[in-house]
């Protein structure tokens, strides 16, 4: 197995996976199945936002699962914060896929300059939540009662990595106030 960049051509397997999970695990809050053209569009997002789509892939060329991540929040103030999402073929799972697409998103996380990395999982997904634990996250929050899928509630554990020591960085610059811009 070896991890790569997502290609478009990595797409079709992408979303039968998402799928997948979206029918039968509450790893995704979502009841509705996507097509293509979505996974197409949120691969053009990650993009262009200069975020990875990670691919395992078999010694066949079957992609085995996937990872991202993405802005934890819009505003300035979590900028340095992501959150990431990691699915696995379903016929795949507890083969260790998991673990090595975690080890190399948090990889491109610390390369991008990122302070902290945020998972929320269902509570009840116990070896998602052990898996982050052994990659060093840190419970930090259990919101119940949040969402719903299956005729049932579902609460929701954050965990979180933190990915550097670095200090506090200095703030978003105000190109108003920046006399260097000024002509």
């Amino acid at each position: 197995m070896k991890i790569r960049d997502a290609a478009d051509e990595d797409l079709e397997e992408v979303t039968a996976i998402y799928n997948d999970a979206v029918e039968q695990t509450t790893a995704i809050w979502n009841e509705v199945r996507i097509g293509v053209d979505n996974r197409r569009a949120w691969l053009a997002d990650r993009r262009r936002a200069g975020y990875p789509v990670l691919v395992a892939v078999s010694d066949d060329g079957d992609i085995l699962g996937y990872a991202s991540f993405g802005d934890w929040r819009a505003w300035d103030g979590y900028r340095h914060t992501v959150e990431h999402s990691v699915y696995v073929r379903n016929d795949q799972r507890g083969a260790g896929i998991g673990r090595a697409l975690m080890e190399a998103l948090i990889g491109r996380a610390r390369e991008l300059g990122k302070h902290v990395m945020v998972a929320g999982i269902e509570a009840g997904n116990t070896g998602s939540i052990r898996l982050h634990e052994k990659l060093g996250f840190a419970r930090v929050g259990h919101l119940t009662e949040v969402g719903t899928k299956f005729g049932r509630w579902l609460d929701l554990t954050f965990l979180q990595l933190t990915l550097d020591g670095r200090t506090v960085p200095d703030p978003v610059p105000d190109p108003a106030s920046d006399p260097a811009g000024e002509p």
